[in-house]
């Protein structure tokens, strides 16, 4: 069991959420930090609107995580063995506890495991992988601590956090669960120590969105609804705006925007353009040739009108007649350089609320059901891992697409591993080959293929090269112990609710 030891003095050098100040909004209790996420179910809708508008775009649009680069991707060292600090322990998974086990060669997916998807200090959507483990109100995700707080900017819990079952291009099956409030070690929250990358997140119920039917209502209705809704501002003509004015029924808001007049100005002015204005004949001829305000604006131009409009002309032009009687009007234009004006505009804002368009998912364990927990188990044991890898390998060669989850088995190693440029002194091993995007998933103790349930008993944390030939072979996991069992019991314990 490694500590963190603070110097005499009782100086700390601290990195990560309290970096700034053991003040931040952290909540520690001996081993244990949590952070809240989304604070409220009003939140937690935006939150998980923002991912499942227009089709899922921005579930599509996330890359996996990158907290770890090619440099990364090093030698783990051989450490001597774990001493456990507690007596082994685990608790039972939950769901589909009356399916019997069966003899099958083939690997049948766990329902519980699926993506978190988030968006870090650098405005970036991001993605790892999770799984549902039980917990008291069947409302708990566990995944990589670095999953959950951004280390890479030192800053606070990742933004918009949430988790989706089953994720396939897009599609949540199962709802998508938004993130209340996380808890990982305070090592971990503090020091950034990856001996603790672990997280543990509560969720609120889960919502499914999509489909339902658009309704135009008044200003009033539309503050009032609190599911998605629209205001859209629509350009109309005069006429139409002086209608829905006069109209005591209309659900939409019809406003103005004035429009500016033209300025005078000079004409290397930024933006500026020439327009002609009449002078007479004597201006005319005394106007300058050029560029510039009062310059002449082309040649003098002679129009032939009928008698009538000879007549009631009352211009500064020259009216005059020829030889042949024709009636003409000459007129002289000087340049007058301006910055234009805009148009006076006409809007309506329509305001639109969907109905029915979010349904509640229910709880997360009672939908996909839930891990069991085991801590301070032996190693050398067999573990089944699941992720989505997508990450090429250091050399370029990618193997992986992160669009469907894969798995890894075999025995973990026997002594733990470590790596001094990670902090890294207490991490089991497994060999395999998924690169990054499978970081967070579950390490999978006594794996019921028919049950599709396991103990969860190590997450995905780091990805190595024990052959130096540039390709991942290995992956660490951080030692569940009794500190883990700490966090994991803190978060086990605490409600959620509802979104909607």
């Amino acid at each position: 069991m490694k500590r963190i030891l603070i110097p005499a003095g009782g100086a700390v050098l601290a990195t990560g959420l309290l970096a700034a100040g053991l003040a931040g909004t952290a909540q520690a209790n001996n081993d244990v930090a949590s952070d809240a996420m989304a604070k409220n179910a009003a939140a937690a809708k935006a939150i998980a609107s923002f991912w499942a508008d227009n089709n899922g775009a921005a579930l599509k649009a996330a890359k996996e995580s990158n907290v770890w680069d090619k440099t990364d991707v090093t030698k783990l060292q051989s450490k001597g063995g774990y001493s456990a600090d507690t007596k082994a322990g685990s608790t039972a998974p939950i769901g589909q506890e009356k399916k019997t086990s069966a003899k099958v060669q083939n690997v049948n997916m766990p329902k519980t495991i699926g993506k978190v998807f988030f968006v870090n200090g650098k405005g970036e959507k991001k993605w790892c992988s999770a799984t549902s483990i039980q917990s008291k109100y069947r409302n708990l995700v566990v995944t990589a601590g670095h999953c959950v707080y951004d280390v890479k900017a030192n800053s606070d819990v990742m933004d918009k956090w949430i988790f989706v079952p089953g994720y396939y291009q897009g599609k949540s099956p199962f709802g998508i669960y938004v993130g209340k409030q996380a808890f990982t070690h305070y090592d971990f929250d503090v020091y950034e120590d990856f001996d603790r990358d672990y997280a543990f997140v509560t969720v609120y119920n889960g919502v499914k969105l999509g489909g339902g039917t658009a309704k135009k209502v008044s200003k009033a209705e539309f503050d009032k609804y609190e599911g998605l809704k629209e205001a859209k501002d629509v350009e109309i003509t005069r006429e139409e705006f002086r209608a829905c004015r006069l109209d005591p029924t209309s659900t939409e808001a019809c406003w103005v925007k004035r429009g500016s007049r033209s300025q005078k100005v000079g004409p290397d002015y930024p933006g500026a353009v020439v327009e002609k204005k009449e002078v007479n004949a004597d201006t005319y001829r005394a106007a300058p040739v050029g560029k510039k305000n009062g310059a002449k604006f082309g040649e003098p131009i002679t129009e032939m009108v009928t008698k009538r409009d000879w007549q009631k002309y009352d211009g500064l032009g020259k009216k005059w007649q020829d030889r042949a009687g024709n009636y003409l009007i000459t007129t002289y234009y000087v340049q007058q350089w301006v910055k234009p004006g805009s148009d006076t505009k006409f809007y309506k804002t329509v305001f639109t609320i969907i109905e029915n368009a979010a349904t509640d998912a229910g709880r997360l364990g009672d939908v996909v059901g839930g891990q069991g927990f085991a801590w301070n188990q032996p190693t050398g044991k067999y573990v089944r891992v699941f992720g989505y890898p997508a990450a090429p390998h250091p050399d370029g060669h990618k193997n992986y697409t992160g669009i469907t989850p894969k798995w890894c088995y075999g025995k973990t190693t026997k002594k733990l591993v470590g790596d001094a440029a990670k902090k890294i002194e207490e991490h089991v091993a497994l060999k395999c080959a998924m690169t990054e995007g499978a970081d967070g998933g579950p390490w999978l103790f006594k794996y019921s293929n028919a049950k599709r349930l396991g103990y969860v008993n190590g997450v995905t944390s780091t990805f190595n090269d024990q052959d130096g030939n540039k390709r991942v072979d290995y992956i660490s996991s951080p030692y569940f112990d009794g500190e883990t069992n700490t966090v994991y019991k803190a978060a086990a314990n605490v409600w959620s609710g509802k979104i909607i």
